[in-house]
């Protein structure tokens, strides 16, 4: 709806305020008529009518046309795709608006998270591991520079789209590990966000059929949603990659994964999302829970390192190293890593942690562990599972 609404706007403050009014108005005019047929069409109608009415007024026509012009490009590339069967749709106008090169990467990422995916800004705040205002500041800085650029408001021609190609993967990744495990609520997933990004992911592999990081990321994404209908016990418990009932993972999903990620890592050196599908695709075709090769994803890990040394994917290979070398060696790792900033404050290292601690018959650090996780932890999936792990070592 809000991509929609930019179209005839050009200005992303007033579109997002158009889009607030349509969903107001639905509140008090959905009671009385009944919620129409087709909700999100009614929406963007009145967003819509609202946008166009603003923008009659000349004072916001002046203020608005200007911030997010139309060059001319896009017809003729619209044209070319349509003509090739190539899949566009407003919302990945909307991401390549907002992936624009004046931008930075993490504005880019944020402002697609917060604009195109509907997160909140405290919830794209704990993806980046940092202060809500902070975040707050960073995206209203990127709407701000994309007025004072006047950055067009396109897809980019096909031989452009490489170049932003990075900020956009980034983007569907964050909205899929975002939707996979929702940083809060009482649902562990938000289908709408797994929905959307495997759709954005599948939109991306049509535009860019040879690009390796696209087909990198849509495996590492098909082959992670694989286990969505296991996940989650028939009494809404959390349950872990060991209980899970593998015969119930969509082996089509796993299938199309692997054979995207041997198409991805023909690249050398091989891409982060290709490496992570690599780990995923160890996990997928591992029928039972003692056939996981975990030597093979702490090798792959290593490699995931050099390539992105990220501090989460640090404490990820921790967490595998502790399977294939035990809870000692595990621990190891993890105690080395929680100085690091990034970390502090996230709730999967102390997790993790009480997890080993756990498994070591250390109860009372344990114990400390688990406490700490569930003061961070905002999921109520999630934090049923610890309270269980906690009554465990306290039991």
């Amino acid at each position: 709806m809000l991509a929609a609404t930019v179209r005839v706007t050009r200005d992303l403050d007033l579109a997002e305020e158009c889009a607030q009014d349509a969903f107001a108005r639905a509140l008090t005019a959905w009671p009385e008529s009944g919620i129409p047929a087709r909700p999100g069409g009614w929406l963007t109608t009145v967003a819509r009518r609202r946008a166009l009415d603003e923008l009659r007024r000349e004072s916001v026509l002046r203020r608005s046309l200007p911030l997010l012009v139309d060059d001319g490009v896009a017809a003729s590339v619209e044209d070319e795709l349509v003509a090739t069967d190539e899949i566009l749709d407003d919302r990945l106008r909307l991401i390549c608006t907002c992936c624009h090169p004046a931008l930075s990467r993490d504005a880019q990422v944020a402002l697609t998270l917060k604009l195109v995916c509907g997160l909140t800004t405290g919830e794209i705040a704990r993806a980046f591991l940092v202060a809500e205002p902070t975040m707050a500041a960073r995206i209203t800085r990127a709407k701000k520079k994309i007025a004072a650029a006047r950055i067009p408001y396109r897809v980019p021609p096909v031989d452009e789209l490489p170049a932003r190609i990075d900020a956009v993967l980034d983007v569907v990744h964050l909205l899929f590990t975002t939707g996979h495990t929702a940083p809060a609520g009482a649902d562990l997933v938000r289908l709408d966000l797994v929905e959307r990004s495997l759709d954005l992911a599948r939109m991306l592999r049509v535009l860019l059929p040879d690009d390796a990081d696209v087909a990198g990321l849509l495996a590492l994404v098909l082959l992670t949603d694989a286990r969505r209908a296991t996940r989650v016990g028939t009494d809404g418990s959390l349950l872990l990659l060991d209980e899970q009932d593998r015969s119930l993972w969509d082996r089509r999903e796993i299938d199309a994964g692997v054979a995207l990620v041997r198409e991805a890592l023909r690249r050398r050196p091989p891409g982060r999302f290709a490496l992570q599908a690599a780990i995923a695709a160890v996990h997928g075709e591992a029928l039972r829970w003692e056939d996981t090769d975990w030597s093979e994803i702490v090798a792959l890990y290593d490699l995931l390192v050099q390539v992105w040394p990220s501090p989460v994917v640090a404490l990820n290979r921790a967490v595998a190293v502790g399977m294939a070398r035990g809870p000692v060696a595990g621990l190891t790792e993890i105690d080395a890593l929680r100085d690091e900033p990034a970390l502090v404050g996230y709730p999967y290292t102390s997790a993790a942690r009480a997890d080993f601690l756990r498994r070591l018959g250390r109860w009372e650090e344990a114990r400390s562990a688990y406490e700490e996780a569930l003061m961070l932890t905002t999921n109520e999936v999630e934090r049923a599972f610890l309270l269980r792990r906690l009554g465990e070592v306290v039991g």
